[in-house]
């Protein structure tokens, strides 16, 4: 059974985007289980981007990492057998990559370069890597900052902006991106998210000529963390651009953050999804029609859904999609947590073997019908969905009480 933690805990694993998940007893070689460990770490970009990860000078250098890691899985036959069952999305579905040696003409360590797995380092994101000057110099710019002397004049800014997002009054935007550069401009008196910070742009200073002919200016920029720094205009695109993370946030008033349909400059997040399990397990034959899982996914939900019979987080069966919903401009993980959260009291408390015979509590099963979750879903495009909780005993929503 997993250990047990505070609502604390969970709320600081979940800011830290930390899911806590039972750990398989090891059977394999230390050498097997980084190379599967570094797979994993794949699979999660793309469940957090909803694409795999991509080479080139414009990406982020973990992504690249990623992008080389997965052309090396994919090359080396040995290695996607070992990593074959638990492709859910399908990564492994590709043309043939370039030849390269077999697994076992490999030692570990060459295997692992291989890879871009580091043997020394526990971390295996780490990369090596000698960054550009450009890299550098855009690294020490972001990082030259100092404590704001009048912040106390700008942090009532940021306490309304985080309770109108809070509430649905503003949106945290992607910011789409084009041929390497920002399709946005930034301006006075706007916010944005860069680094996990939300930072204010305080002023915007006359332009100029930079020597690359580009026009520039230098900005005062004020973060919610107290610091501000002198960057360049220019320096900032290309932080924000770099940033898989980063977001532009809205003006108050600017429309629901979830719909059936994207406006014009919408971008397309992801997709609520509801499943159905046909497993012959009593307690799941007995409740069929009320028992749902509730998930969200940047990915295709039949990809995701495709070993369903082989993953104890789908109780080891097939799946029906029985509704479907798009999401634009959201963060995943927060709503999938808020929707849960909502339904956290018809939770499913199971516990099944896994294909190893390892006892596994499946997550994400809820015993609640089909027309409760489309309502909670049309709660959340309306912003009222923090005012209702679900009752269980009368299978319908009601209002939380305050406090």
């Amino acid at each position: 059974m997993p250990k047990e933690f505070t609502d604390e805990d969970d709320q600081l694993l979940a800011e830290l985007g930390v899911e806590v998940e039972v750990k398989k007893a090891a059977s394999r070689t230390p050498k097997e289980e980084r190379i599967i460990a570094g797979f994993e770490d794949i699979q999660r970009f793309v469940e957090e981007h909803g694409r795999v990860p991509q080479h080139g000078e414009d990406r982020d250098i973990f992504e690249r990492l990623y992008a080389t890691r997965l052309d090396r899985i994919r090359a080396l036959e040995e290695c996607r057998s070992l990593v074959r069952e638990l492709d859910h999305q399908g990564l492994l579905e590709t043309q043939a990559a370039e030849e390269l040696p077999r697994i076992d003409d490999l030692d570990d360590d060459a295997l692992l370069a291989e890879l871009g797995v580091e043997e020394e380092t526990a971390d295996i994101t780490e990369l090596r890597h000698v960054r550009s000057n450009a890299e550098k110099r855009a690294a020490e710019e972001i990082a030259n900052r100092e404590p704001c002397e009048d912040f106390e004049t700008f942090k009532p800014l940021f306490d309304q902006v985080k309770s109108d997002l809070d509430q649905g009054i503003r949106a945290s935007r992607v910011i789409r991106k084009e041929a390497g550069f920002l399709k946005t401009d930034i301006k006075e008196g706007e916010f944005f998210i860069l680094g996990g910070q939300t930072l204010y742009i305080a002023k915007v200073g006359e332009p100029f000529k930079a020597p690359n002919g580009e026009t520039d200016a230098r900005l005062r920029v004020v973060y919610s963390n107290g610091t501000e720094s002198n960057i360049l205009l220019r320096s900032l695109q290309r932080a924000i651009y770099k940033d898989e993370t980063s977001r532009r946030i809205s003006e108050p008033t600017a429309g629901p953050l979830f719909a059936d349909q994207s406006d014009e400059d919408d971008l397309e997040s992801g997709t609520v999804y509801v499943l159905r399990s046909k497993s012959d397990h009593p307690i799941v034959v007995e409740n069929r029609h009320v028992l749902h899982k509730i998930g969200v996914t940047g990915g295709a939900v039949e990809k995701r859904i495709a070993n369903a019979e082989k993953e104890a987080t789908y109780l080891l069966a097939g799946v029906e999609v029985v509704a479907t919903y798009k999401l634009f401009n959201i963060n995943r993980a927060k709503l999938e947590k808020l929707i849960h959260r909502v339904f956290e009291t018809a939770k499913l408390d199971i516990e099944i073997k896994d294909r190893f015979g390892n006892p596994v509590v499946p997550q994400e099963w809820f015993l609640v019908p089909l027309h409760v979750i489309d309502e909670v879903i049309q709660k959340v495009r309306d912003g009222s969905i923090t005012d209702w909780v679900y009752d269980a005993s009368k299978a319908s929503l009601k209002p939380r009480v305050a406090g």
